[in-house]
Parts: structure tokens; C-alpha cells; sequence
């Protein structure tokens, strides 16, 4: 193939595809082997153990480093493991300013396993005036960005906050698991690290658990491998390859995510039992024109608030027929969660009614499914909520 840089859509094709040498098969074999024949001691052809290395990590790892704008990628056995390696990596005692409304499974990471190695602050990182004041008072080794915010789907200025922590030496991660490197590319923008749980949008099918790490800087990079080879969070050879199935069809399902998610949005936030609907595409959102300047399209989750209590909100989820009841996000099926009693239960209650995760919350991951049928289940569903 020729040098010519490729666009996303053809990125997502053949970066890492490319037809096996051996045989020709388009497709690469999954290389389910947990060592490597050596020449001689040392001696061998770039792998030496499946723990550090593997031909289908390797591959993975090159679609996702181009398709970020970085420099290098390493992939893990779930989005939680890509976290801690990043955090462990950080020289104990360390300050990390992180995002006060963020995935409850991170915050469970950071105050009930890391609590006692570093020290963690919170803030509405839509504030950059709050976040400016905090770097400058505690010039924190790490800012932990979620960009939009789970569940409440608010957007950070990445280009602004990031040029604010390099102020004070700061290490800007963006998870970037609710929008994916088609919507949205945090490293163009100045962030140093982009995570991802590639079990969401990036693998899109719901069978794999997987993460991944992208950045630009080496020394940074060798830390983060050097654990990885120590702790052992390895991606198996066969989720990798299913993972790198489902990036081909990446663009095309963020697209059909998107015109879906649009479509439900509207119709919820005219609905007269829905409250409040938040989607960045929605031009009544808070940072929809930071949305609209930073990333190319507004994805496929939605939060809303109905107009009752968790009588109601359960009533709905019990009703639902082609949304599934579940925990996740990002997969062609769509889904329908309780973030207050489901995938935020590990904040406490007080810090949830202070972020406004309430009992009426209900957040939507809008898969591909026809609208129309979609629609229609929200529909039923709410007139069931409040017989």
C-alpha cells in the first residue's frame, strides 16, 4: 500500500489489517500461543511471551495508535486495568485532580484502592476558573478528564483545560470511551494520554472486555509497559482480535449510534413525563458549542429525567422490550441503565444528589437498531411508568 495518509474510514480498515505474510489470508490468525521458539537465547523475532507480547496486540495497538494522532498504544484486559497502570505509574504520594462527575467504577478505583497511595481531588472540570485555581494550588502530577461525563454527559474544553495543566507540568488524560477516536481526538486537541474501554464503542459488539492506553510520550510509555510486563493485565490473542473485527465497522456504527441517538433526543425532550433530556447535540446543552468545536459528532448516549421518582423509573426500566435492562454501553443493541442504583452505585448518595445523579435519572445507550422501533419502546414504556 502506498504512503498516502488515509483517512478514518480507511484507517479502521487496514492499519493493523493487512493479509498475514505467511499464507496471504486476509484476515490475521489469532496467534493463541503463550510463548515463542527462540534462535538462540535472546535471540528471537520480537516476541517472547504472550504477557508482553503478542501478533494481535501488535496489530491492534497500530490502528489505535494512528487512529488517535499518537505515538504508541498498549492494550489491557479492561478499561479498569488501563486506569491503574496509569496511576501506578505515578510516583507515590502524587496529587491527581479528577473530574467530580466521573464513571462510578473509576471512582471506586481512585477512593477505595488508591486513596492511600495518592492524593485525589474532585472538581466540575467545566469550570476552567476552578480548575485553573486548583492547578496552580497544588500543581497536581495528573488531571483526570472524562469528556462527555458519565451519566450526566457534560463536555470539557480539552484544548483549554490541557493548555492550563501544562502551566504547572501537569499530565492531561482524557478518557475517551463516550465519543471514540471517529467523534473525537483528545491528543490533537494537547492531552498527553487517551484511555479508552474498548468494551464500549470501540469493540461495539458486547463480547469482549478490553482497554487501551494511547500517548505520545515514551519515557511515559516504557513505564507504563514495564508494569504491564511486571503485573500481567494482558489482553488474551482472541480478544484482541475480536476487538480489531469490530473497529472496521467503527465509522459506520457511530454514524447509525448518532442519527439514532438525535432522533430519540428530540423526541424525549418534547415528550410531557420526561423532565430534562441532555445530549450534547441538543443545542439547549449546557457546552454544546465546546461539543460542536471539538468533536465531529455528539455520539449515541442519552441522560434524561422523568417526571417522578424511582417508583416510575422502575416501572420504565421493567417495561422496556428492544432497549435491554443492563449495565455497559456502546454496543449495536441498545441499552437502558439506572445509573443511581446500577454503574454509579459505588458514589455515595451525597456526593450523587450533589452531582444530580437522582432516582429519575436514566441514561440510554443508543444502539442501531431501526428508530422507528425504538421510538416506539420508549413510548410504551413511559405510558406504563405512570399508570
Amino acid at each position: 500500500m502506498s504512503k498516502k495518509k488515509l483517512n478514518i474510514e480507511s484507517i479502521l480498515i487496514h492499519t493493523g489489517g493487512y493479509p498475514e505474510k505467511e499464507t496471504g489470508a486476509i484476515i490475521a490468525p489469532i496467534y493463541q500461543t503463550s510463548t515463542y521458539v527462540q534462535e538462540s537465547p535472546g535471540k528471537h523475532k520480537g516476541y517472547e511471551y504472550t504477557r508482553c507480547h503478542n501478533p494481535n496486540r501488535t496489530r491492534l495497538e497500530e490502528c489505535l495508535t494512528e487512529l488517535e494522532g499518537g505515538k504508541y498504544a498498549m492494550v489491557t484486559s479492561s478499561g479498569m486495568s488501563a486506569i491503574s497502570l496509569i496511576i501506578q505509574a505515578l510516583p507515590k504520594g502524587s496529587t491527581i485532580l479528577c473530574g467530580d462527575d466521573t464513571y462510578g467504577g473509576t471512582f471506586r478505583l481512585f477512593t477505595n484502592v488508591y486513596q492511600n497511595l495518592h492524593k485525589f481531588i474532585f472538581v466540575d472540570t467545566t469550570n476552567s476558573e476552578k480548575v485553573a485555581s486548583l492547578l496552580k494550588k497544588h500543581k497536581p502530577e495528573l488531571l483526570w478528564l472524562e469528556t462527555p461525563t458519565n451519566p450526566l454527559l457534560k463536555i470539557t474544553d480539552i484544548q483549554k483545560i490541557s493548555s492550563l495543566a501544562k502551566k504547572t507540568r501537569t499530565l492531561t488524560v482524557v478518557d475517551n470511551t463516550f465519543m471514540g477516536p471517529y467523534f473525537q481526538r483528545p491528543l490533537t486537541l494537547g492531552a498527553d494520554i487517551v484511555v479508552h474501554s474498548m468494551t464500549k464503542f470501540i469493540n461495539g459488539h458486547s463480547d469482549v472486555v478490553a482497554g487501551c492506553i494511547i500517548l505520545k510520550d515514551k519515557s511515559f510509555y516504557d513505564k507504563l509497559w514495564y508494569l504491564h510486563k511486571c503485573i500481567g493485565p494482558n489482553l488474551s490473542p482472541f480478544d484482541a482480535w475480536l476487538v480489531q473485527r469490530g473497529l472496521k465497522t467503527l465509522a459506520v456504527r457511530m454514524r447509525a449510534h448518532q442519527e439514532n441517538a438525535f432522533y430519540l433526543a428530540e423526541y424525549l425532550s418534547n415528550h410531557p413525563k420526561v423532565e430534562r433530556v441532555i445530549y450534547p447535540g441538543l443545542s439547549g446543552h449546557p457546552e454544546h458549542k465546546i461539543a460542536k468545536k471539538q468533536m465531529s459528532g455528539f455520539g449515541g448516549m442519552i441522560t434524561f429525567f422523568l417526571k417522578g421518582g424511582l417508583e416510575q423509573s422502575k416501572k420504565l426500566l421493567e417495561s422496556m422490550e428492544v432497549f435491554f435492562l443492563a449495565e455497559s454501553l456502546g454496543g449495536v443493541e441498545s441499552l437502558i441503565d439506572h445509573p443511581a442504583i446500577m454503574t454509579h452505585a459505588a458514589v455515595p448518595l451525597t456526593e450523587r444528589l450533589k452531582l444530580g445523579i437522582t432516582d429519575n435519572l436514566i441514561r440510554l445507550s443508543v444502539g442501531i437498531e431501526n428508530k422507528d422501533d425504538l421510538k416506539d419502546d420508549l413510548k410504551q414504556a413511559l405510558i406504563k411508568a405512570f399508570k
